[in-house]
Protein backbone atom coordinates (compact mmCIF):
# COMPACT_ATOMS: atom_id res chain seq x y z
CA UNK A 1 0.00 0.00 0.00
CA UNK A 2 2.55 2.57 1.07
CA UNK A 3 4.93 1.61 -2.06
CA UNK A 4 1.91 2.18 -4.42
CA UNK A 5 1.26 5.74 -2.63
CA UNK A 6 4.56 7.45 -3.23
CA UNK A 7 4.51 5.77 -6.77
CA UNK A 8 0.99 6.90 -7.92
CA UNK A 9 0.55 10.12 -5.96
CA UNK A 10 2.77 12.97 -6.99
CA UNK A 11 1.94 17.27 -7.41
CA UNK A 12 -0.04 17.40 -3.79
CA UNK A 13 1.65 17.45 -0.23
CA UNK A 14 0.52 14.72 2.31
CA UNK A 15 1.73 13.14 4.95
CA UNK A 16 1.04 8.93 5.67
CA UNK A 17 0.73 7.53 9.32
CA UNK A 18 0.55 3.96 10.17
CA UNK A 19 -1.22 2.95 12.79
CA UNK A 20 0.10 -0.33 14.63
CA UNK A 21 -2.61 -1.84 15.91
CA UNK A 22 -0.61 -4.22 18.09
CA UNK A 23 -0.28 -6.51 15.31
CA UNK A 24 2.29 -9.97 16.15
CA UNK A 25 4.89 -8.71 13.44
CA UNK A 26 7.96 -7.74 14.68
CA UNK A 27 9.26 -5.77 11.73
CA UNK A 28 6.86 -2.87 11.68
CA UNK A 29 9.66 -0.99 12.77
CA UNK A 30 11.20 -1.35 9.13
CA UNK A 31 7.76 1.23 7.56
CA UNK A 32 9.76 4.25 9.03
CA UNK A 33 13.30 3.08 8.19
CA UNK A 34 11.92 2.33 4.46
CA UNK A 35 9.89 5.06 3.83
CA UNK A 36 10.97 9.02 4.58
CA UNK A 37 8.57 10.60 6.32
CA UNK A 38 5.87 7.92 7.29
CA UNK A 39 4.90 7.94 10.81
CA UNK A 40 4.25 5.21 12.63
CA UNK A 41 1.91 5.03 15.87
CA UNK A 42 2.32 1.96 18.01
CA UNK A 43 -0.88 1.19 20.17
CA UNK A 44 -0.19 -1.68 22.65
CA UNK A 45 -3.64 -2.88 22.48
CA UNK A 46 -5.32 -3.87 19.78
CA UNK A 47 -7.91 -0.39 19.36
CA UNK A 48 -10.62 -1.96 16.52
CA UNK A 49 -10.75 -0.01 13.41
CA UNK A 50 -12.70 2.74 14.83
CA UNK A 51 -10.31 4.10 17.50
CA UNK A 52 -7.15 2.82 15.87
CA UNK A 53 -8.22 5.98 12.90
CA UNK A 54 -9.10 8.77 15.30
CA UNK A 55 -5.76 7.93 16.87
CA UNK A 56 -3.93 8.56 13.18
CA UNK A 57 -6.01 11.98 13.05
CA UNK A 58 -5.34 13.03 15.97
CA UNK A 59 -1.78 12.92 14.95
CA UNK A 60 -2.27 14.39 11.51
CA UNK A 61 -2.35 17.42 10.42
CA UNK A 62 -4.12 17.75 6.99
CA UNK A 63 -7.06 20.12 6.23
CA UNK A 64 -7.83 16.86 4.04
CA UNK A 65 -8.13 13.04 5.92
CA UNK A 66 -8.18 9.72 3.77
CA UNK A 67 -8.84 6.34 5.21
CA UNK A 68 -7.73 3.56 3.25
CA UNK A 69 -6.50 -0.35 4.42
CA UNK A 70 -3.01 -1.81 4.67
CA UNK A 71 -4.42 -4.44 2.09
CA UNK A 72 -4.97 -1.81 -0.66
CA UNK A 73 -2.94 -0.54 -3.77
CA UNK A 74 -3.32 2.50 -6.01
CA UNK A 75 -3.10 1.90 -9.49
CA UNK A 76 -3.52 5.19 -10.75
CA UNK A 77 -3.50 8.67 -9.36
CA UNK A 78 -6.45 8.33 -7.60
CA UNK A 79 -6.09 10.68 -4.51
CA UNK A 80 -5.34 13.56 -6.55
CA UNK A 81 -8.80 12.66 -8.24
CA UNK A 82 -10.96 12.30 -5.09
CA UNK A 83 -9.14 15.56 -4.02
CA UNK A 84 -9.83 17.07 -6.66
CA UNK A 85 -13.19 16.78 -6.65
CA UNK A 86 -13.56 16.99 -2.60
CA UNK A 87 -12.03 20.63 -3.05
CA UNK A 88 -14.73 21.35 -5.51
CA UNK A 89 -17.68 20.02 -3.85
CA UNK A 90 -18.21 21.87 -0.77
CA UNK A 91 -21.76 19.68 -0.53
CA UNK A 92 -19.36 16.34 -0.37
CA UNK A 93 -19.15 15.40 3.19
CA UNK A 94 -17.47 11.61 2.42
CA UNK A 95 -16.11 10.38 -0.78
CA UNK A 96 -14.96 7.23 -2.29
CA UNK A 97 -13.79 6.00 -5.22
CA UNK A 98 -13.68 3.00 -7.36
CA UNK A 99 -13.00 -0.70 -5.33
CA UNK A 100 -11.42 -3.63 -7.49
CA UNK A 101 -10.97 -7.27 -6.45
CA UNK A 102 -7.45 -8.87 -6.75
CA UNK A 103 -8.57 -10.19 -10.19
CA UNK A 104 -9.77 -6.32 -11.16
CA UNK A 105 -13.25 -7.35 -11.18
CA UNK A 106 -15.68 -4.16 -9.26
CA UNK A 107 -16.15 -4.99 -5.74
CA UNK A 108 -19.75 -4.07 -5.30
CA UNK A 109 -18.91 -3.24 -1.46
CA UNK A 110 -17.68 -0.73 -2.08
CA UNK A 111 -20.64 1.62 -2.56
CA UNK A 112 -24.12 0.37 -0.45
CA UNK A 113 -27.36 1.66 0.88
CA UNK A 114 -28.07 1.79 4.69
CA UNK A 115 -28.92 -1.25 5.84
CA UNK A 116 -32.69 -1.81 6.46
CA UNK A 117 -34.82 -4.63 7.28
CA UNK A 118 -35.94 -5.19 3.81
CA UNK A 119 -32.58 -4.28 2.08
CA UNK A 120 -30.79 -7.48 4.04
CA UNK A 121 -33.59 -9.55 3.77
CA UNK A 122 -34.19 -9.59 0.05
CA UNK A 123 -30.32 -9.56 -0.32
CA UNK A 124 -29.94 -12.80 -2.41
CA UNK A 125 -27.61 -13.27 -5.52
CA UNK A 126 -30.56 -14.08 -7.78
CA UNK A 127 -32.25 -10.73 -6.40
CA UNK A 128 -29.21 -9.03 -7.70
CA UNK A 129 -28.17 -10.38 -10.72
CA UNK A 130 -32.19 -10.00 -11.44
CA UNK A 131 -31.84 -6.24 -10.90
CA UNK A 132 -28.93 -4.81 -9.94
CA UNK A 133 -29.70 -1.31 -10.71
CA UNK A 134 -32.40 -1.62 -7.92
CA UNK A 135 -32.49 1.46 -5.31
CA UNK A 136 -32.20 -1.86 -2.90
CA UNK A 137 -28.66 -2.26 -3.22
CA UNK A 138 -27.12 0.97 -4.09
CA UNK A 139 -25.25 -0.15 -6.28
CA UNK A 140 -26.33 1.37 -9.83
CA UNK A 141 -23.50 3.84 -10.10
CA UNK A 142 -21.61 0.67 -10.45
CA UNK A 143 -23.03 -0.16 -13.82
CA UNK A 144 -23.00 3.32 -15.31
CA UNK A 145 -20.30 4.18 -17.99
CA UNK A 146 -20.92 7.95 -16.19
CA UNK A 147 -17.50 9.53 -15.52
CA UNK A 148 -19.65 12.16 -13.22
CA UNK A 149 -19.26 11.40 -9.57
CA UNK A 150 -22.87 10.08 -8.09
CA UNK A 151 -24.45 10.77 -4.79
CA UNK A 152 -24.60 7.62 -2.68
CA UNK A 153 -25.61 6.39 0.80
CA UNK A 154 -22.37 4.82 1.60
CA UNK A 155 -18.43 4.85 1.34
CA UNK A 156 -16.54 1.40 2.29
CA UNK A 157 -14.27 2.03 4.88
CA UNK A 158 -11.38 0.71 2.93
CA UNK A 159 -10.88 4.16 1.38
CA UNK A 160 -12.80 7.26 2.03
CA UNK A 161 -11.65 10.38 2.18
CA UNK A 162 -13.26 13.57 4.02
CA UNK A 163 -12.48 17.25 5.09
CA UNK A 164 -11.40 17.56 8.32
CA UNK A 165 -13.45 19.48 9.55
CA UNK A 166 -16.03 17.65 8.58
CA UNK A 167 -15.05 14.52 10.61
CA UNK A 168 -14.38 16.28 13.85
CA UNK A 169 -17.83 18.44 12.81
CA UNK A 170 -20.04 14.60 12.93
CA UNK A 171 -17.96 13.32 15.63
CA UNK A 172 -14.97 10.90 13.95
CA UNK A 173 -15.65 7.51 13.73
CA UNK A 174 -17.69 6.29 16.32
CA UNK A 175 -15.72 4.35 18.95
CA UNK A 176 -18.41 1.76 20.12
CA UNK A 177 -17.59 -0.22 17.03
CA UNK A 178 -14.67 -2.52 17.36
CA UNK A 179 -14.79 -3.46 13.59
CA UNK A 180 -17.37 -3.54 10.89
CA UNK A 181 -20.48 -0.70 10.24
CA UNK A 182 -18.28 2.01 11.62
CA UNK A 183 -17.99 3.26 8.06
CA UNK A 184 -22.25 2.82 7.60
CA UNK A 185 -22.17 4.81 11.37
CA UNK A 186 -19.82 7.61 9.64
CA UNK A 187 -21.87 8.10 6.15
CA UNK A 188 -25.30 7.88 8.23
CA UNK A 189 -24.14 11.30 10.51
CA UNK A 190 -22.17 12.57 7.39
CA UNK A 191 -25.70 12.44 5.88
CA UNK A 192 -27.62 13.59 9.06
CA UNK A 193 -25.63 16.84 9.18
CA UNK A 194 -26.57 17.81 5.70
CA UNK A 195 -23.85 16.75 3.31
CA UNK A 196 -24.00 13.99 0.34
CA UNK A 197 -21.53 11.49 0.38
CA UNK A 198 -20.00 10.98 -3.32
CA UNK A 199 -18.57 7.95 -5.32
CA UNK A 200 -15.82 9.03 -7.35
CA UNK A 201 -15.32 6.58 -10.82
CA UNK A 202 -12.65 7.82 -12.30
CA UNK A 203 -10.26 7.23 -9.05
CA UNK A 204 -9.39 3.50 -8.54
CA UNK A 205 -8.27 1.65 -5.70
CA UNK A 206 -7.65 -2.50 -5.84
CA UNK A 207 -8.12 -3.74 -2.29
CA UNK A 208 -7.36 -7.03 -1.57
CA UNK A 209 -9.57 -7.69 1.39
CA UNK A 210 -9.63 -10.00 3.83
CA UNK A 211 -6.17 -9.52 5.47
CA UNK A 212 -7.36 -8.61 8.88
CA UNK A 213 -10.17 -11.35 10.05
CA UNK A 214 -10.65 -14.53 9.43
CA UNK A 215 -13.94 -15.13 7.47
CA UNK A 216 -16.16 -17.02 10.14
CA UNK A 217 -14.82 -13.84 12.48
CA UNK A 218 -16.05 -11.25 10.48
CA UNK A 219 -19.31 -12.32 9.60
CA UNK A 220 -19.54 -12.72 13.33
CA UNK A 221 -18.66 -9.17 14.07
CA UNK A 222 -20.13 -7.25 10.98
CA UNK A 223 -23.52 -9.07 12.39
CA UNK A 224 -22.72 -8.00 15.80
CA UNK A 225 -21.97 -4.02 14.33
CA UNK A 226 -25.22 -3.71 11.99
CA UNK A 227 -27.09 -5.00 14.90
CA UNK A 228 -26.00 -2.43 17.24
CA UNK A 229 -25.90 0.30 14.17
CA UNK A 230 -29.90 -0.41 14.35
CA UNK A 231 -29.87 0.11 18.28
CA UNK A 232 -28.07 3.50 17.89
CA UNK A 233 -29.80 5.24 14.86
CA UNK A 234 -33.19 3.22 14.49
CA UNK A 235 -34.14 2.73 18.19
CA UNK A 236 -34.51 -0.84 20.14
CA UNK A 237 -37.88 -1.41 18.88
CA UNK A 238 -36.40 -1.58 15.21
CA UNK A 239 -33.67 -3.45 16.07
CA UNK A 240 -35.87 -6.05 17.64
CA UNK A 241 -37.95 -5.90 14.64
CA UNK A 242 -34.74 -6.75 12.34
CA UNK A 243 -33.24 -9.22 14.77
CA UNK A 244 -36.64 -10.98 13.97
CA UNK A 245 -36.75 -11.16 10.23
CA UNK A 246 -33.26 -11.65 9.79
CA UNK A 247 -33.21 -14.81 12.31
CA UNK A 248 -36.23 -16.21 9.77
CA UNK A 249 -34.44 -15.05 7.05
CA UNK A 250 -31.19 -17.04 8.00
CA UNK A 251 -32.97 -19.82 9.76
CA UNK A 252 -34.72 -20.70 6.31
CA UNK A 253 -31.70 -20.16 4.29
CA UNK A 254 -30.27 -22.97 6.42
CA UNK A 255 -33.55 -25.31 5.44
CA UNK A 256 -32.94 -24.21 1.61
CA UNK A 257 -29.37 -25.34 1.86
CA UNK A 258 -30.25 -28.84 3.68
CA UNK A 259 -32.53 -28.94 1.26
CA UNK A 260 -30.68 -28.48 -1.92
CA UNK A 261 -27.87 -31.05 -0.41
CA UNK A 262 -30.83 -33.91 -0.97
CA UNK A 263 -32.42 -32.45 -3.83
CA UNK A 264 -30.60 -29.89 -5.84
CA UNK A 265 -27.65 -30.18 -8.48
CA UNK A 266 -25.13 -32.74 -7.45
CA UNK A 267 -22.29 -31.35 -9.31
CA UNK A 268 -22.77 -28.22 -6.81
CA UNK A 269 -19.49 -27.66 -4.63
CA UNK A 270 -20.59 -29.85 -1.34
CA UNK A 271 -17.14 -27.58 0.13
CA UNK A 272 -19.22 -24.14 -0.92
CA UNK A 273 -22.85 -25.60 0.90
CA UNK A 274 -20.47 -26.63 3.81
CA UNK A 275 -19.26 -22.88 4.07
CA UNK A 276 -23.17 -21.50 3.36
CA UNK A 277 -24.24 -23.36 5.99
CA UNK A 278 -21.33 -22.34 8.65
CA UNK A 279 -22.10 -18.61 7.68
CA UNK A 280 -25.37 -18.54 8.47
CA UNK A 281 -25.37 -20.62 11.38
CA UNK A 282 -23.19 -18.04 12.56
CA UNK A 283 -25.72 -14.98 11.85
CA UNK A 284 -28.40 -16.92 13.38
CA UNK A 285 -26.48 -17.37 16.56
CA UNK A 286 -25.37 -13.87 16.60
CA UNK A 287 -29.09 -12.34 15.66
CA UNK A 288 -30.57 -14.73 18.48
CA UNK A 289 -27.44 -13.66 21.37
CA UNK A 290 -28.56 -11.81 24.31
CA UNK A 291 -27.58 -8.06 22.73
CA UNK A 292 -23.71 -7.16 23.56
CA UNK A 293 -23.42 -10.85 24.92
CA UNK A 294 -19.76 -11.41 25.24
CA UNK A 295 -16.44 -10.16 24.36
CA UNK A 296 -15.28 -10.08 20.50
CA UNK A 297 -13.72 -13.36 19.34
CA UNK A 298 -9.78 -13.98 18.77
CA UNK A 299 -8.62 -12.10 15.75
CA UNK A 300 -5.90 -11.92 13.91
CA UNK A 301 -4.00 -8.14 13.83
CA UNK A 302 -6.22 -5.41 12.36
CA UNK A 303 -4.69 -2.42 10.48
CA UNK A 304 -5.94 1.01 10.78
CA UNK A 305 -3.50 3.26 7.98
CA UNK A 306 -4.61 6.89 6.94
CA UNK A 307 -2.81 9.31 5.18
Amino acid sequence: ALVSIFKHTAGIEFEIIVVDNASPERDIETIEQGFDGVRLIRSADNLGFAKANNLGVAHSSGTYVLFINPDTNLVSPALQVMLRHLKASPEAGVVGCKLLNTDLSIQTSCIQTFPTILNQALDTDFLRARWPKSRLWGTAPLLSDSPEPAAVEVISGACMMMRRDVFDEVGQFSEDYFMYAEDLDLCFKVTRAGYVNHYVSMATVVHHGGASSTPLWATVMKWKSILHYCVKNHGPLYALTFRIVMSAVAALRLVAIVVLSFFGNKTVNNRARFAASTKWTAILRTLLARPGAGPPPPLRAVGATEN
